[in-house]
């Protein structure tokens, strides 16, 4: 089966050198310009990944990729002409799976997208010695389709809410600090940015808990970090 993607950038010129990167992987590429444009083809569309850049006329990355999480767990990789943390702080925040700032090197965004897409399409590959799924009292994370069902009803997650969840429940009863968790999810070193962490928890809460306020699955450890709960 041939991957495909979709590019949300308003630089043509891009999107065909882009587009020409990952067609030598065997992916295929269908190029947007507009938010607009990419959300209308992502409705009908089956794809493994989005490349969304930030700056573009009309609906903004930023916007675009609000209205993307509202429907879609697919994984995003966010695209920026701008190096001001800010701006990579609040995509995370939104949703985003991972960033480039402009101008990047081809071979590393050809490997991010590979990447992304690996664990988009193998999450569900677990051992066969271990569990397919995890189940709690009102709460089940299937391991296979990834698909939470909370109080009976399925949740779709974006890839990096779903791994931070599994995260914690295959640890559950351990406390894990936001340091151990960012490492562990995102695979790259500590930024130090707690809000970040606090933004991920806050938005599985809103989406497992009955009372996210009195969180029966994910509390939090003061000073520490986060515990998955050892009685449910």
């Amino acid at each position: 089966m041939r991957n495909r993607i979709l590019i949300i950038d308003d630089d043509q010129e891009l999107c065909n050198l882009l587009k020409k990167c990952v067609s030598k992987e065997n992916i295929e590429a269908a190029v947007y310009h507009s938010g607009e444009e990419g959300l209308a083809a992502l409705a009908a569309a089956d794809v493994q990944l989005i490349v969304l850049d930030v700056m573009m006329p009309g609906i903004d990355g930023f916007d675009t990729l609000e209205k993307i999480r509202e429907a879609s767990g697919i994984p995003v990789l966010m695209l920026t002409s701008k190096s001001e943390s800010g701006d990579k702080i609040r995509g995370l925040r939104l949703g985003a799976d991972d960033y480039l700032t402009k101008p990047f090197d081809l071979d590393e965004f050809t490997a991010r997208v590979l990447s992304l897409i690996r664990r988009y399409t193998t999450l569900n590959a677990v051992p066969v010695d271990k569990a397919l799924a995890l189940d709690f009292q009102g709460l089940s994370i299937d391991l296979e389709s990834c698909i939470v069902t909370s109080n009976g009803q399925q949740i779709e997650l974006p890839a990096k809410e779903f791994e931070v969840l599994r995260l914690l429940a295959e640890n559950q009863g351990r406390i894990l600090t936001k340091k151990q968790i960012y490492e562990q999810v995102w695979q790259e070193q500590y930024a130090y940015d707690d809000a970040n962490i606090m933004g991920y928890i806050s938005r599985l809460r809103k989406k497992i808990e009955l009372d996210p306020g009195n969180p029966a699955y994910i509390q939090t450890v003061k000073g520490m970090g986060y515990r998955f709960n050892r009685g449910v």
